[in-house]
């Protein structure tokens, strides 16, 4: 993936941007790396003096030699100070400009549309928050550290070059705009092979994200090979633009190296020949051989910044193009906060569509009164979970309305639309923490026996209490300890504290055994007694005491009645019912 030079250049300045909050720091870092470099430069003087008090046997002025050297002595105290110090600076800034960026950026997952998350695969949008953002860091603290001293180094080490004899540093600068092309014409040609290394590693970890959450899966269908196949076809790729992006950014430090060793070499033929000729000293031309080499060191080092500083800026621009995807949509100003509502559901002329040439629900209408019993039933894809999706509002309708207590769910506020919702999903979700935290998810301040009671009507409580610590036993991410059927009755339970008024039960017990599910549906009853509830199911056993059943094809409403009504038209429900209750 190619970058533009405007947006390499808008990269940049966002990055500028978070530095500039941390100014203070950053000019802290400089006034050090102005006094390191300072001290540094100014070491190779006093070796130079010491050189010219040694003019031969019997000609060594010791005296003079020892003030010198203590100077010295003082000279790397107190660049190794500054050093320490500056480095310290530098990564107080550059961790705290990632943290900030880390920050912004899952901040900034929060409120993006469930439609971006359900179009980029997870490893992608993990990668970029995680691995690309430390990338960054890596090329930023380099960039800290070598970059700022690297380029006072150059300009201290011409001032004092100049101050000794400005017709050897005449050499020195003519030789180097050949250091500063090199390195120029290699950084713009590995940025774009950085940019493909980071794009192809969010591949990767997206594969691994896939496989390893649904192993089962795939050692249940033998995919293993197939699996191994995408694996080394991709890790293949990454090595293959990985092995070109160091390649053409390793030859930029040797290629730097031999312009800077021409520099050296200039340096000492035209010195020797002062030299010779009485226009410097012995201990002037050592010190001039040391400024060549402390001047050409910068450009080694300035060289690889460049290189790191390509794969940061790569890193920062797939990071900063997630923040930058459009949010979901402000509420409007005037949005209402939806206070308990009594449970009236009502859809007019409602048609949504996930891709604009492909209808899903056309022209839906539904009337739901306060705690009815809504079932909805239909093949798979027929739009039952679109639904749903449009109840909560995670997607907002196309055309028509829905409105809840005769409000359209567009004008009040989301969090408090989906405090009025209870969902029990299919697919579980359960937090890295304790079942009590887990339990407690939608009621925080929840007291204990809240929380054991909401467990005990959910039939957890049991195997909650056969835990090595009960309701403080921690579970792994997404209840990885846990079978299938006891995250389903945590997720329940979950529910049941919270009591909302109108519910959603999205195939709630779909995991959990025959015995229990019958308790479960006495549990649900008792739950959805005078609240509105929406009860998604394929086994129609469950939903038999619905006071309405919705049959849904092709994201319409094909047949509206109560189970005995249904069955008597003897249409679509009745043929779905016979295939699952056959004499």
């Amino acid at each position: 993936m190619k970058i533009s030079l405007q947006q390499h250049k808008s990269t940049l300045a966002r990055i500028l941007d978070y530095i500039g909050v941390y100014r203070w720091l950053v000019l802290l870092s400089l006034v050090l790396a102005a006094v390191t470099v300072a001290t540094t430069l100014y070491a190779p003087i006093l070796v130079g003096e010491g050189v010219d008090l040694i003019l031969g046997p019997g000609q060594v002025d010791f005296g003079r030699l020892q003030e010198i050297l203590k100077r010295v002595a003082v000279v790397i105290f107190i660049t190794a100070l500054a050093q320490w110090l500056m480095n310290h600076i530098n990564n107080r800034i550059t961790y705290h400009v990632v943290k900030d960026i880390r920050t912004r950026a899952f901040n900034h997952l929060e409120v993006l549309p469930l439609s971006y998350i359900d179009s980029h695969q997870y490893g992608d949008v993990i990668s970029r928050i995680i691995a690309d953002i430390d990338q960054f860091s890596e090329g930023l603290l380099m960039g800290f550290t070598q970059l700022f001293t690297g380029l006072l180094t150059i300009v201290g080490t011409l001032a004092f070059m100049l101050m000794v004899n400005p017709l050897i540093t005449a050499v020195v600068v003519l030789v180097t705009p050949l250091s500063l092309f090199v390195a120029s014409y290699i950084a713009k040609r590995t940025f774009a092979m950085f940019q493909l290394q980071s794009k192809t590693r969010g591949e990767l970890t997206s594969l691994i994200d896939e496989m390893v959450g649904n192993q089962k899966v795939v050692q249940a269908f033998g995919y293993e090979r197939e699996a191994q196949k995408r694996f080394e076809e991709i890790n293949e790729r990454l090595r293959s633009c990985s092995l070109r992006a160091i390649f053409f950014s390793s030859i930029t430090n040797p290629s730097t190296r031999f312009v800077n060793s021409m520099v050296y070499a200039s340096v000492g033929i035209a010195g020797a020949y002062a030299a010779i000729r009485g226009i410097l000293s012995v201990g002037q031309l050592s010190v001039f051989l040391s400024y060549a080499n402390q001047y050409t060191k910068p450009f080694n080092e300035i060289s690889g910044v460049v290189t790191e500083l390509q794969n940061a800026l790569a890193c920062a621009a797939r990071v900063f193009e997630l923040m930058d995807e459009p949010p979901i949509p402000a509420e409007d100003g005037d949005a209402a906060v939806l206070g308990e509502v009594e449970g009236h559901v009502e859809l007019k002329d409602v048609s949504f569509a996930y891709q604009p040439q492909t209808p899903l629900i056309e022209h839906l209408n539904l009337d739901v009164r306060p705690g009815q019993r809504i079932a909805i039933v239909g093949p798979t894809g027929c739009g039952k979970t679109t639904l749903i999706n449009l109840l909560m509002r995670f997607y907002d309708v196309d055309q028509g309305s829905i409105q809840v207590s005769g409000r359209d769910i567009r004008r009040v506020t989301r969090k408090s639309l989906r405090a009025n919702y209870g969902m029990v999903l299919q697919e579980t979700w359960l937090k890295s923490g304790t079942i009590r935290e887990n339990i407690a998810y939608g009621r925080p301040d929840a007291s204990l026996e809240e929380i054991v009671q909401a467990a005990k009507a959910a039939h957890a409580h049991s195997f909650i209490k056969r835990m090595p610590q009960g309701y403080d036993t921690e579970i792994t991410e997404d209840g990885g300890n846990l079978s299938q059927g006891q995250k389903q009755l945590l997720c329940i339970a979950r529910v049941m504290l919270s009591l909302p008024p109108m519910l959603i039960l999205d195939e709630a017990t779909s995991s959990i055994d025959t015995r229990t599910e019958i308790r479960i549906q006495k549990a649900f009853a008792a739950m959805m007694d005078g609240r509105t509830s929406f009860i998604v199911a394929h086994r129609l056993s469950t939903i038999r005491e619905a006071d309405v059943i919705l049959v849904m094809k092709d994201g319409h409403i094909i047949e509206q009645g109560t189970h005995e009504e249904l069955l008597g038209q003897d249409g679509f429900y009745a043929g779905l019912y016979r295939s699952q209750f056959a004499q």
